[in-house]
Order: C-alpha cells, then structure tokens, then sequence
C-alpha cells in the first residue's frame, strides 16, 4: 500500500520532490528496495501533520533550503489520482489558501453512515465549514437519498500552514470527532476543498483493503508503474 502511495505521488510531483516519513525501520527498507526515499521521524506522533512537519524540519536541513509547499498523502490512500493530486497542488497558485484537501463525492448510503470515512460539509467557496464522522448534511428533513463529500487523506499545506497548525492548541472539536482538520477551522482558519474526479478509498478495514486490491488490478495509472 505505500508502495501505491509512493509511485502514484511521484507520478505527480517527481520522485525527487518525494518521500517517505516513517518511524518503521521495515517500512525503510521496503521504500529503498523500490528506489524510495525515507525520512525517519519520531515514534512519539500521534498525527500525520506532526510527522510531516518534522520531516520536512529534516529534509530542509539536509537540502540547505526552503520548501513552501508541502503535499501530505497519507499511507492509506493507495488509489490517489496523480492528475487530482495536481490540481490540489495548483490551489497554492491563489494567495489566499493556505491548506487544500482532496475531497470526494458519493452517494451511497453505505459510505456516508461509515464513521471511518470523514464526511465534510462546505461553503459556496469550497472552503470547508465542518468535518464529522457523522452523515452530514442530515437528510433528516429532505427524506430523500443525498449526496456528501468524503475527506480524504491528501492535504496541501504552505510551509507556514503547516508548522503553524503543529503550534495551534488541540481543540474540542477535534477531539470529539477525531478530526485534527476541525482544529484549523476552530482557530479561524481556512481548508479549501477539492473535487477528486474519481472516488478515492481510504484503506480502514480489512474489506476496504480488498475492494482496494481489486480495483488496482485494473486501474491503469498503476499498471503504468507496475509494468516498470
């Protein structure tokens, strides 16, 4: 599954512009046995954003410069579409966004009542009002079928984004829902979403993973790298 993650991300940004963050020293191993790069963090996090932050401390540190934009794809998205990943990306391009999330839209009923996909609801600016594992928006009073738009793990900080939200204090919201974007938007800030062109899976479960496998068998964009 990293592997996906990996060679799909470099098909968007360049494998030089990619790695791996890691604690896991059998992770390591594997992203170099692909030609892989790694970045070895702290055991102690307990979010993604606080890994990558780290990393990117490092990366900064052994490279001798900046890096502004930073491209979070968290391990269990090995279906990201590098073309969606791009336009995330391109986001950047306007100076008001400072975070960007890959988002997607269904609806089937199964997906948006499963509390371990995050349903997100947003403004008319595609800026993110609230993320929950609840359905939302309720179809309480519509009582007819409803679409919703599902978070995934592909996030799009500006350097000063993302060390900022590793200072912010934790916030309620985020803990109730275990959501750590919900942090952003309780201090005021902003998460411009982004329509994914296809669904995306978050591997969570054990049939997640194997809709995942079947699906990657006949997805084109990794028969191109796994015929490499």
């Amino acid at each position: 599954m990293v592997g996906h993650c990996y060679h799909r991300t470099s098909l968007a940004i360049g494998r030089e512009n990619t790695a791996v963050a890691t604690c896991d020293q059998e992770i390591a191993e594997y992203v170099a046995s692909i030609g892989g790069r790694t970045v070895m963090t702290s055991s102690e996090h307990e979010r993604a954003t606080s890994r990558v932050a780290e990393a990117i401390g490092l990366l900064e540190s052994e490279q001798g410069g900046r890096i502004d934009t930073v491209a979070m794809i968290q391990g269990d998205e090995p279906l990201v579409d590098p073309e969606s990943l791009g336009r995330v990306i391109e986001c950047m391009n306007d100076p008001d966004v400072q975070i960007a999330n890959l988002v997607y839209s269904t609806s089937d009923p199964r997906v948006i009542s499963d509390p371990n996909n995050v349903k997100v609801v947003t403004d008319r600016c595609r800026d993110a009002l609230y993320f929950s594992r609840a359905a939302i928006p309720s179809a309480m009073n519509s009582g007819t079928a409803h679409s919703a738009l599902i978070q995934t793990g592909i996030i799009v900080f500006r350097r000063e984004a993302l060390f900022g939200f590793a200072e912010l204090e934790e916030t309620d919201l985020e803990r109730i829902e275990s959501i750590d974007m919900n942090r952003v938007l309780e201090h005021g800030g902003r998460i411009r979403t982004v329509l994914s062109d296809t669904a995306l899976i978050g591997v969570d479960t054990p049939e997640d993973l194997s809709l995942a496998e079947r699906l990657l068998m006949a997805d084109p964009v990794s028969q191109s790298y796994c015929a490499q």
